[in-house]
């Protein structure tokens, strides 16, 4: 079988960028890649981390048994955890980071209108910086475009979501218990900002897996798009 190499036409007005050029110069005839597609071969990069990753933080314990993600308490809690297992409670205190979990899996549900906008307006500038950039160059993209979008829509979700998966119920006892404690330090931590900090990284680091998949390893190039606009990337 004869291998197609293809050949990145690039328009005049972006033939400043060297680098890209250096690409282009150093592939042999046989085949044309327009604007166009490469900005749709990015989409597709992207739509795929969505789909693939950042949809399975929205399933029962997509966070809580996910290492990369796991939230863990932040680190005023953490004396309020071991205080807590001091005294016997340790299955309250596994209970609150559980609920914590849950509540974040309940915010990302959210997200997936807010990133789909953001990937439409992929210009051929953004893909051509995207397509020679650093490995998690996608993701940054999408976080510096969403990141603001998503932070004002998980709050307000995490909030009731606190209530709805019964979070607020375990931290109110959780927090009253340990601070009814003798020579503690009481604690009232903000969790809903905590919380949406945390989701928001979770979610940007499960579609930096994806995108490090696709370009590291043809196998994950699962359209015929795909696995040309990432050859000019392999071809750098």
């Amino acid at each position: 079988m004869i291998k197609r190499i293809l050949v990145l036409v690039v328009a005049i007005q972006f033939a400043g960028c060297a680098e890209l050029q250096k690409v282009v110069n150093n592939l042999p005839n046989g085949g044309v890649l327009s604007q166009e597609q490469i900005g749709n071969g990015l989409r597709q990069a992207l739509d795929n981390g969505i789909k693939n990753q950042v949809s399975k933080l929205t399933s029962k314990d997509g966070f809580y048994r996910n290492e990369l993600v796991k939230i863990l308490l932040p680190q005023e809690l953490q004396a309020v955890d071991k205080g807590l297992r001091k005294i016997g409670l340790g299955n309250l205190a596994d209970e609150g980071i559980k609920v914590l979990n849950r509540a974040a899996e309940d915010a990302v549900k959210t997200a997936t209108p807010i990133f789909v906008n953001a990937v439409k307006e992929i210009t051929f500038n953004d893909a051509k910086n995207i397509l020679l950039g650093e490995q998690n160059a996608a993701t940054t993209y999408l976080q510096e475009k969403t990141n603001t979008a998503l932070y004002s829509s998980f709050s307000p979700v995490i909030k009731n979501s606190f209530s709805k998966v019964g979070a607020d119920k375990v931290w109110n006892n959780l927090i009253s218990k340990y601070n009814s404690l003798p020579f503690v330090k009481k604690v009232n931590p903000n969790l809903t900002q905590y919380i949406t900090n945390q989701a928001l990284k979770g979610v940007f680091t499960m579609i930096e897996v994806e995108e490090k998949g696709i370009r590291e390893k043809v196998g994950l190039r699962n359209t015929a798009l795909l696995k040309q606009v990432f050859a000019l990337q392999d071809n750098r």
